[in-house]
């Protein structure tokens, strides 16, 4: 029994705290305010209607009086008639002649006085809540006569049989707005519960459910096709998790990577320097043939060497900077081509359009990196041949360099992701790493990497970097 009641009491502090029951309290709030709005005219009504109606009551009874032969009647009933019209004394007022009709004795001494035909809104309001206040006054009202003939009514009464209607009809009004608010606060809350509190608690929960579990696809919220704004809200929320736990992902893969690299950085680095003296005592063979491939190979040896320790930097705030010189575009895309090492048989072109005069101010392994990984997937995408080119213009202090080839282009799966590693991939197998390095490197550089365009007609990529310093 003890441990029901604890419990009902924690829901009940936790129901407290939630928005339900603020939102209960405050709707049975604004509908008692708006009740009290309509009470206060309605209840200077409620006493405007009153003493009219002791006019219309009072002046039948002097007609009563007229009806007479002599205008006399017995005191017994001038006094009935005076109680059945709960006034005490009835005089009217033609051409400046009072005539008193009807009285219960000596005229009792008046608190205040009221002219129905002269009662503003303001007036009444103020009238009505002093009767509330104060309610044992004697009052003398004054009225038109009823029957539209020329002369006033003027009556006098006690103010307790007002002041108990008017108790009795503010009673009724507390009543039934009592039983409006509950009743309205009742169906706004459970309007509200289904409509915006549930799907609330739905959406904290997915959130509580993904910041404990964000690599769970269980905790992903479940989008319910609504087409408001909680709609919207869960829409929002399900493409942040997908994105968040992309880049969950990623971040895992880009950790495993520098891991594999770290494991085999060592022995591949050992592999690469014998390698490096192989090609050392390349240097002393005399064929002319050999002489010429000697020195490209040994550069690739070293670029390997570079890339491997480069690939484990990647991502790290602590890469090196450019180690900038002017670097001619057309010896440098010259050397590109050449590392590719593409065959001449097999379709595929490498095009140098750019100038000799052409030069930039940068890093020109860093730039050799990001043109050879541009031109490695240039040249996957066209497996069955087709044609590379590069050119290059300055513009607005700029010199911006296109990669174009006539392949297929991207799909749209791989333009969504561009850039990001491990997403933006447009081959099977692929890790989409080499476009996220060159972006870095050139942006490294002050400058930018896009995609200039990508069609049936071919994939464009555009380098744009600072022009020389000043």
């Amino acid at each position: 029994m003890l441990l029901a009641m604890g419990d009902l009491g924690r829901n009940l502090r936790r129901f407290a705290k939630g928005l339900s029951a603020r939102l209960l309290v405050l709707t049975i709030f604004f509908v008692m305010l708006s009740e009290v709005l309509i009470y206060v005219p309605s209840i200077s009504r409620f006493r405007l209607t009153y003493l009219q109606e002791r006019i219309d009551a009072a002046h039948l009874a002097s007609l009563a009086l007229k009806a007479t032969p002599d205008n006399m009647i017995s005191e017994e009933l001038e006094q009935e008639l005076l109680r059945n019209a709960r006034v005490r004394n009835i005089v009217i007022k033609t051409n400046d002649r009072r005539t008193l009709m009807l009285s219960e004795g000596m005229p009792p001494d008046v608190d205040a006085t009221f002219d129905i035909r002269l009662m503003w809104p303001s007036l009444l309001i103020r009238d009505a809540f002093v009767t509330l206040a104060e309610g044992d006054r004697v009052i003398r009202v004054l009225g038109p006569l009823p029957d539209g003939s020329e002369g006033d009514l003027d009556v006098i009464l006690d103010e307790r049989d007002l002041h108990a209607a008017m108790l009795t009809y503010s009673t009724n009004i507390l009543q039934l707005s009592i039983i409006i608010s509950l009743l309205t606060a009742g169906l706004v809350y459970l309007a509200l519960q289904l409509l915006m509190i549930r799907p609330m608690r739905r959406i904290t929960a997915s959130m509580v459910a993904f910041r404990k579990a964000p690599e769970n696809e269980g905790s992903a919220i479940t989008e319910s096709g609504r087409r408001d704004e909680i709609g919207t809200a869960e829409r929002e929320l399900r493409h942040m998790q997908d994105e968040l736990r992309a880049a969950l992902r990623q971040r895992s893969h880009l950790a495993a990577l520098g891991a594999a690299v770290s494991k085999i950085h060592h022995d591949l680095r050992n592999m690469l320097a014998t390698a490096q003296l192989v090609t050392d005592s390349l240097a002393t063979v005399e064929d002319p043939k050999v002489r010429r491939i000697a020195p490209r190979l040994m550069q690739s040896i070293d670029r390997a060497i570079d890339l491997c320790t480069q690939t484990m930097n990647y991502g790290r705030a602590d890469e090196q900077p450019p180690q900038r010189q002017d670097v001619c575009l057309s010896e440098l895309v010259d050397d590109v081509g050449a590392a590719l090492g593409l065959p001449d048989d097999n379709g595929l072109r490498w095009q140098n359009q750019i100038g000799s005069e052409i030069s930039v101010n940068a890093d020109r392994e860093q730039l050799f990196r990001v043109l050879l990984n541009l031109g490695r997937n240039a040249v996957e995408a066209m497996p069955q041949g087709g044609e590379v080119a590069l050119s290059a213009w300055q513009r607005n202090g700029q010199v911006v360099i296109e990669i174009a080839d006539s392949g297929p282009g991207l799909p749209e799966k791989a333009r969504e992701h561009l850039f990001e590693p491990f997403t933006g991939s447009a081959r099977s197998g692929g890790t989409g790493l080499g476009l996220a390095i060159a972006r870095e490197l050139v942006e490294g550089h002050g400058g930018d990497l896009t995609l200039a365009k990508s069609d049936g007609a071919g994939t464009t990529f555009a380098i744009a970097l600072p022009g020389k310093p000043s």
